[in-house]
């Protein structure tokens, strides 16, 4: 499927971008989009992994299996929002999200909040565009 022209905006009158995400993104011309719903660490057969850096892991497979299903990759994301349970998870969540992501750097918010299951340690919601 054919990336979406995008632009990154990163202006010099803003702090830069310090985690592998830009500033602004804009979609000049794209065909769909696909909005993903949070994305939790279970597996398909609904276990959950022990410890942040496999949940991180799994929640990320679950947004590229869903990119999949449609068709894209993780090229084609937008925009990230990571739901992290604890502030001391934000390292090994932007090292496995570099991992994931490539060189590719969707706009991205990430937040501290509670899940609503706790054996959720985050999720994960995105934005794709062809």
């Amino acid at each position: 499927m054919p990336l979406p022209h995008i632009v990154n905006h990163n202006p010099a009158t803003v702090h830069s971008p310090a985690g592998g995400y830009c500033m602004g993104l804009e979609l000049t011309q794209h065909r769909r989009l696909l909005f993903i719903s949070g994305q939790v660490p279970e597996r398909p057969d609904g276990s959950v992994p022990e410890g942040f850096e496999a949940q991180c892991e799994q929640a990320w497979r679950n947004v590229k299996a869903v990119l999949a299903a449609a068709g894209l990759g993780v090229d084609h994301l937008v925009k990230v929002t990571t739901f992290l349970t604890d502030r001391a998870q934000l390292v090994s969540n932007r090292t496995i999200r570099r991992a994931m992501l490539g060189d590719h750097q969707p706009a991205l918010t990430v937040m501290v909040a509670q899940t609503v299951n706790s054996k959720w340690l985050l999720e994960i919601e995105a934005i794709a565009a062809e």
